[in-house]
């Protein structure tokens, strides 16, 4: 009985013994697990801190508008007789593009012009006569007079004849023609548009402040969405005498060559007006950073020979930023130059996180980017 009773109690104590350790033997391996789990390394991209050529620079919105631009219209109504041109034409200054009828003030300036003639003969009949004694001088100033007169009757009535001919004011390219032969014009209705496009304006609005930064004869450079990554240099010309004060904005205006005639007046451009000394600033994509309401900041990856090139652990910096360029942003302080930064992942960081580095799949940062549909 005794016997049994310690067979018993052996048994019972080696399934609680084994229990025991069971039960030791997991916790210690949940113990591992979760202590490798608490800080596993992270998959990031990275991007080298380097030194490159900075300009400070302005950028507003501007619209071009042609040095010479006008809508040619008559200033008195009338039938178009004659048309010389066609849409698109190039002109020179003086050409002829259109004539309204003007066959009743032609035969008018032809009679004034008679008169005019025989008021002339009449002077000179008198002239003669008075040498002689045989007119008084009241004649000869009366005679003189009418001729005068008359003369002025003749050059208004030319003027006339004048106004129903349309004539390029400058040379330059025509746009599109709004009248046909045949056609009965009112005074002032548009023929046709004209515009010069050697060169073109660009006018901005820059706030006040800006006024200290800028002066005539400073660069500046356009670029338009017909021409993706083609910019048009030129120089500001003229600031306006004063400031809006609605606004409280001030006109600015650059001057720039067009000799292919590849930018149109109206139409909108980006202005970007270069103040100051070209700088030196380390740059990095404007992804590495990390936005907060007490500091912005950065993580930095410090390799060790023990981890290879392409793993180190993170280190959070606090940085100031500067200027944005395109996808960049300029660092004024908190990174040396050659330091490696985080600049896709870094959501998943805090200090000392293990990391693992994959440059496989990230974007070029560019200063100009182009945006595309794909």
């Amino acid at each position: 009985m005794i016997k049994r009773m310690v067979i018993m109690l052996l048994a019972t104590g080696a399934v609680f013994g084994g229990l025991y350790k069971f039960q030791t033997f997991k916790a210690g391996i949940i113990q591992t697990v979760m202590a490798g789990m608490a800080n596993p390394p992270q998959t990031v991209s990275t991007a080298a801190a380097a030194l490159s050529d900075w300009q400070t620079e302005i950028e507003a919105v501007g619209t071009l508008k042609a040095v010479n631009g006008a809508d040619l219209a008559l200033q008195v109504p009338g039938i178009v007789e004659q048309r010389s041109f066609e849409s698109g034409d190039m002109v020179k200054e003086g050409q002829v593009l259109l004539k309204l009828s003007a066959e009743d003030d032609i035969a008018k300036l032809a009679a004034l012009q008679a008169t005019a003639d025989n008021y002339a003969i009449s002077l000179k009949r008198a002239q003669d006569q008075q040498k002689v004694s045989a007119v008084s001088q009241a004649t000869v100033d009366s005679d003189s007079a009418n001729l005068k007169n008359a003369r002025a009757l003749v050059e208004q009535q030319q003027a006339i004849v004048d106004q129903k001919t349309l004539r390029a004011p400058f040379s330059g390219r025509l746009g599109i023609r709004n009248v046909d032969l045949g056609q009965y014009l009112t005074a002032g209705t548009t023929i046709v548009t004209l515009q010069e496009l050697d060169r073109l304006y660009v006018d901005v609005f820059l706030p006040q402040q800006n006024l200290s930064q800028i002066k005539v004869g400073q660069d500046v450079t356009t670029t338009v969405d017909a021409y993706p990554g083609k910019t048009f240099p030129g120089k500001i010309t003229a600031i306006n005498a004063k400031v809006d004060p609605t606004s409280r904005n001030v006109q600015v205006r650059a001057t720039m060559d067009n000799p292919d005639g590849l930018l149109l007046p109206g139409m909108f451009g980006r202005v970007k007006i270069a103040i100051g000394a070209s700088q030196q600033f380390i740059t990095l994509p404007q992804t590495a950073i990390v936005y907060n309401p007490y500091g912005d900041s950065v993580f930095i990856v410090d390799h060790n020979d023990q981890n290879g090139e392409k793993n180190g652990v993170a280190r959070q910096s606090f940085v100031k930023t500067g200027a944005t360029r395109g996808d960049n942003v300029a660092i004024v302080d908190g990174i040396k130059q050659g330091e490696q930064v985080v600049i896709a992942g870094q959501i998943k960081l805090r200090n000392g996180t293990p990391v693992m580095i994959d440059n496989s799949h990230v974007p070029a940062a560019q200063n100009a980017p182009e945006i595309k549909d794909q």
